[in-house]
C-alpha cells in the first residue's frame, strides 16, 4: 500500500455535491420527463414504491428525500423515456449487437413488445403474447421438467416470486437458482447452520442503540448509500465504527450528507470509521481470529485482576455450544500466522478488538467481501464466533447484519424460490393445490451452468437479470447455451443475455415496479422484503413504457397456464386479476410470518416477519448457537505462488449488479473507463510494470482451461500487497465455475487466482 500521492483516489467526502452531479448526469442520459421528480419523492415511502436497487430498509419516519444516488439512478434508468422498439431490432442483427458494450445495449431504453428470435434473419421479430405463451408452453411440455431451469433475479416482488416457485413445482422441478446463489447464499447456509436463522438478526432500531459497528467486506457508499444516514447518526451519538476491507472505500471513511443544508453549503462532513484496516483479500478469518484472541487475553486479565468478565459467560453457558474447543484453538494460534495471513499487525488488531471489548452492544455487518470466497462459510462462522463471545446476537442494539443486495432477493427465498426442498412447506402446497411437489434437490446457479455445459439442461427461463454476464466462466457457458432447445428472457431492457439464444428464443418485456400495474380489479400493489426482514407494500404510479407490456405476474401466469393441465386450484387468471388473492395464498402457506398480511404491509416501516435467533431461539442441530473451530486462516482456497495474485472483483459507483449506468467511479477516482487493473504502486514495481501500461490478466485455476481478459490499464490504487482489483462483470471470464464456496456454491469472486501478462512493447 502507499499514500494518496501515488494512487488514484477521491479527495472529497462521499455524498455531497458529487452525488448530486452523478444523479444529474444519469438524468440527462436517460432523458427523464417531469414525472421523475414525483417518482423520487415517493421512493421508499409508505405510500410509494420500494427502490428497485438495494434492499436497505424503508424507515418508519422517512427523510423528505428517501433515496440515495444509486437508488435515484435506478429509478431514472427504469422510467427512462428511451424506447427499444421493434424498429431497433429490424435495423440490427443479433450478431452485430453482440459487439456492443453492455452500457450501449441498455441505453437503447425500455423494451416495448414481445419478441421472437428468428435464426434465419439473425434478428428479433415481434410476436403476440398468445404466440409466445403457446410456443413456450409447447416446448416445456415436450421435455422432462427436471431438464428446465427457472432463474430469478432479485427484484421480482413477493407475489411474482411465489407464483414462480409454485409454477416450477407444479411443473415438476426445484431448479430455481436465483441471484442469491451468486452473492449471499453463503449467508443463507452459514447462518442457518450456526444460529438457526438464514438471515441477519438486526432491525432498523438497533442502529439507534449500538455502541460499536464492525464492517467486513461491504461497500456502503456505492452499494447501499442510504445506510450512511443511520451510520452518521450513530457516530454523532458516540458509536465507534471499525472497518475491515482490502479496498479503501470512501463511503466508510467520510460522508457529506446531501440532505443537510449546513453540510452542503458549509462544507461539513462526518468521519464514519474510527479505524480502517485493509485486510488482505481472503485474510478475514485471520483478522477475526486475531480479534478473538485479544478478547480472550482481556478476559483472562480482567478475571485475574478483578474477578470480572469481558465475555458474556452466562450467554455462552446458556445459549451456545462449542466455546471451549473454539477458545483453545484461538489461544493456540500464533500471532505470526495471524499477521501473515491477514496482512495486518497485531497492534492494529489489538486496537480494533479493544473497541469491541469496550462496547456494550455491537452490530456486525458484512457483504460479499465475506461471502464470495472458497471458504466464505468459514468467514461468516468466524464473525459469528466473535459476536457470540459477548452475547451480541439476540438482543436490542446488537446482532449480525449481512447487507443484502437486490431489493427483494431475501424475500424471494422467504416465499419459496429455493432449490432445497427441505426449505419448502410442501405439506401446505399439497393441501392448497392438490399436487405432490418434487422432492429432489434442484440446481443452484453453479449446478445450472454445469448442466448447461454438459447438455443436460434443455430450457432456461430467466425472470429478470443478466444471467450470462453475472456468472463465472462466461465464455464456456455462452458456447453451450446455444445448444439448449428453449431460452426465454423476461426483462425491462436489452442486455447481453438476450443475445445468446437457444434454438427457440423469446424476449418478453415486463412492467417495472415503478409503473402503474392495472389488472381486472384495478391498480395493483405488490410487496417487498428488505434486508431487515420487514415486508413493505409497493405501488407504482408511473405511466407504463408501452401499451404492449405485461406485468411479471401476468407473464408467469401466462406461461404456466400454457404449460400445465387445467386445474381449478391453479387459478392463474384470477391471481393475475387480483394480487390480493396471491397474498392470501402466501399467508396460508406461511401463516407464522404473513398473518394479517394485507393490513400490515401498508404500515410505515412495514411489518417484521420475525427471526428466531433474534429471540434467542436457536433452530440448530444442537438447539443452541454454534461456536465453530477455525480450521484455516485463509479463505482463498488456493496457495500463494510466485507471480500469482489475488483478484478482487468490484462494482463501480455507476453500476448496480450487471447494470452499467455510466463510466464514473467517482469515489475511487476513476473516470471514463472500466478496463482498469488496480494495484498498489509497490506491487506495480514488483511485477515490473508501470502505471498506464496495458496488460492481460490470465486465470490461474490450474484446471487446464485457458482464461484471459485483455486491454486492462495498470492503475495505481491503495490495495494490500499481492492483491489486484478490477470490475465485475468484465473480469468474470477469469473465474472458474469450480471456484466457489465449498458449502453454498457461491462463486468466489473476491479472491480469484490470476497472473499478469504484460503486452509487448510497440
Amino acid at each position: 500500500m502507499s499514500d494518496d500521492t501515488e494512487t488514484v483516489h477521491y479527495d472529497h467526502p462521499i455524498g455531497g455535491w458529487g452525488s448530486v452531479r452523478g444523479m444529474t448526469e444519469t438524468l440527462l442520459r436517460e432523458r427523464n420527463g417531469p414525472g421523475i421528480a414525483t417518482a423520487l419523492l415517493r421512493q421508499n415511502k409508505a405510500d410509494g414504491f420500494a427502490c428497485v436497487s438495494c434492499a436497505w430498509g424503508k424507515p418508519k419516519e422517512p427523510h423528505g428525500f428517501e433515496f440515495c444516488e444509486n437508488g435515484a439512478k435506478a429509478t431514472m434508468w427504469e422510467i427512462t423515456t428511451r424506447r427499444c422498439e421493434p424498429g431497433f431490432f429490424a435495423r440490427h442483427t443479433v450478431s452485430e449487437l453482440k459487439g456492443w458494450r453492455d452500457y450501449d445495449l441498455e441505453q437503447q431504453g425500455r423494451l416495448t413488445h414481445p419478441m421472437r428470435y428468428d435464426p434465419d434473419s439473425d434478428k428479433y421479430v415481434p410476436c403476440s403474447w398468445e404466440e409466445a405463451f403457446a410456443a413456450i408452453g409447447r416446448e416445456l411440455k415436450a421435455i422432462d421438467p427436471k431438464r428446465a431451469v427457472f432463474y430469478a433475479s432479485g427484484r421480482a416482488a413477493l407475489e411474482t416470486s411465489y407464483l414462480w416457485a409454485l409454477f416450477a413445482r407444479a411443473y415438476g422441478h426445484n431448479n430455481l437458482p436465483d441471484s442469491s446463489n451468486m452473492c449471499h447464499e453463503t449467508t443463507s447456509v452459514a447462518l442457518k447452520k450456526l444460529i438457526g436463522a438464514p438471515v441477519g438478526t438486526c432491525v432498523f432500531s438497533d442502529f439507534e442503540q449500538c455502541d460499536a459497528i464492525f464492517f467486513f467486506g461491504q461497500n456502503t457508499g456505492s452499494n447501499s448509500p442510504r445506510m450512511l444516514h443511520p451510520l452518521k447518526d450513530a457516530v454523532l451519538r458516540g458509536c465507534k465504527i471499525v472497518t475491515f476491507n482490502p479496498v479503501k472505500e470512501r463511503g466508510l471513511e467520510v460522508f457529506r450528507d446531501p440532505q443537510s443544508p449546513v453540510e452542503m453549503l458549509g462544507g461539513g462532513s462526518t468521519k464514519i470509521s474510527c479505524q480502517y484496516h485493509q485486510v488482505k483479500a481472503g485474510g478475514d478469518i485471520a483478522a477475526l481470529v486475531g480479534l478473538a484472541k485479544h478478547v480472550l487475553v482481556a478476559e483472562d486479565d480482567k478475571w485475574a485482576r478483578e474477578k470480572l468478565h469481558v465475555l458474556d459467560v452466562d450467554f455462552i453457558e446458556q445459549h451456545t455450544d462449542g466455546f471451549d474447543v473454539f477458545a483453545d484453538k484461538v489461544r493456540a494460534t500464533p500471532w505470526e500466522e495471524i499477521e501473515a495471513q491477514s496482512g495486518l499487525t497485531r497492534d492494529a488488531l489489538d486496537q480494533a478488538a479493544q473497541v469491541y471489548i469496550e462496547a456494550r452492544k455491537t452490530i456486525g455487518i458484512y457483504g460479499m467481501g465475506l461471502t464470495q470466497h472458497v471458504h466464505g462459510f468459514d468467514n461468516i462462522a468466524m464473525f459469528v464466533n466473535l459476536m457470540l463471545m459477548k452475547g451480541n446476537i439476540g438482543r436490542d442494539g446488537a446482532g449480525i447484519s449481512p447487507v443484502r443486495g437486490h431489493s427483494n432477493v431475501q424475500g424471494q427465498r422467504t416465499v419459496g424460490i429455493t432449490e432445497k426442498p427441505e426449505l419448502v412447506p410442501n405439506d401446505k402446497l399439497r393441501a392448497l393445490f392438490g399436487f405432490d411437489p418434487p422432492t429432489e434437490e434442484g440446481m443452484t446457479t453453479v449446478k445450472a451452468c454445469e448442466g448447461i455445459i454438459a447438455g443436460e439442461v434443455k430450457a432456461f427461463i430467466g425472470l429478470g437479470g443478466n444471467f450470462l454476464r453475472a456468472i463465472p466462466d462466461q465464455l464456456k457457458v455462452e458456447e453451450a447455451w446455444t445448444r439448449m432447445r428453449l431460452t426465454v428472457q423476461i426483462a425491462t431492457k436489452l442486455n447481453r443475455s438476450h443475445l445468446i439464444n437457444g434454438e427457440i428464443a423469446y424476449l418478453l418485456p415486463c412492467l417495472g415496479r415503478i409503473e402503474k400495474d392495472v389488472q381486472e380489479t384495478g391498480a395493483q400493489t405488490v410487496s417487498i422484503e428488505d434486508t431487515f426482514s420487514c415486508i413493505h407494500a409497493s405501488r407504482g404510479r408511473h405511466k407504463p413504457a408501452g401499451g404492449h407490456l405485461l406485468s411479471e405476474v401476468a407473464i408467469v401466469a401466462g406461461i404456466a397456464k400454457a404449460t400445465l393441465a387445467p386445474d381449478p386450484r391453479l387459478a392463474w387468471d384470477a391471481w393475475t386479476g387480483d394480487y390480493r388473492l396471491i397474498r392470501s395464498l402466501i399467508e396460508k402457506t406461511y401463516p407464522e410470518m404473513f398473518y394479517d398480511y394485507e393490513r400490515r404491509m401498508t404500515t410505515p416501516g412495514g411489518f417484521y416477519k420475525g427471526n428466531s435467533a433474534r429471540d434467542r431461539v436457536w433452530k440448530t442441530e444442537k438447539g443452541k448457537a454454534i461456536f465453530t473451530t477455525p480450521e484455516r486462516l485463509c479463505a482463498t482456497g488456493f496457495e500463494d505462488e510466485e507471480g500469482r495474485l489475488r483478484l478482487i472483483t468490484l462494482r463501480s459507483n455507476d453500476q448496480f449488479n450487471t447494470t452499467i449506468y455510466g463510466f464514473s467511479d467517482r469515489p475511487r477516482g476513476i473516470e471514463g473507463t472500466r478496463m482498469v487493473l488496480l494495484m498498489n504502486p509497490a506491487e506495480i514495481r514488483r511485477q515490473g510494470l508501470t502505471a498506464g501500461q496495458e496488460v492481460t490478466l490470465l486465470g490461474d485455476a490450474e484446471d487446464g482451461a485457458h482464461r484471459e481478459v485483455g486491454g486492462l490499464i495498470v492503475t495505481p490504487f491503495s490495495l494490500p500487497d499481492g492483491c489486484v482489483a478490477g470490475y465485475y462483470p468484465e473480469l468474470n471470464p477469469l473465474i472458474a465455475l469450480s471456484h466457489h464456496d465449498r458449502e453454498s456454491h457461491t462463486p468466489a469472486s473476491k479472491a480469484v487466482p490470476v497472473r499478469i501478462k504484460a503486452m509487448a512493447s510497440a
